[in-house]
């Protein structure tokens, strides 16, 4: 069998029981692969895939949230950081979290 190359596993993903990545996969950031499903293709940052194959269910926000929540790399901060970016990633209205994390960046 030819080489797939290397399966790349993004920062803070959630995999499922009994799931299945495939060689050669790449997960992006803060994606979710559900139970049992079969990952064959890659996997866009902020996603829900499920099934077997493993298709996109959704996004886990608007595309201009994730672009924000993707340059934040909140996962490569100081624990210092963090404590201080929770209040922020705790807000229930979306639109002020854009618009705080644009003042950040």
């Amino acid at each position: 069998m030819p080489m797939k190359g290397d399966t790349i596993i993004g920062n803070d993903v959630w995999i499922g029981q009994n799931a299945t990545i495939l060689p050669g996969v790449h997960i992006g950031d803060v994606a979710i692969i559900d139970l049992h499903s079969l990952v064959g293709s890659d996997v866009e940052p902020y996603t829900l895939v499920a099934g077997n194959p493993a298709k996109p269910i959704r996004k886990r926000f608007d595309d201009e949230l994730i672009e924000l929540l993707l340059k934040l790399k909140w996962w490569e901060k100081s624990i210092e950081e963090i404590q201080l970016l929770i209040l922020i990633l705790h807000e229930n209205n979306l639109q002020n979290v854009k618009q705080m994390l644009m003042k950040m960046t």
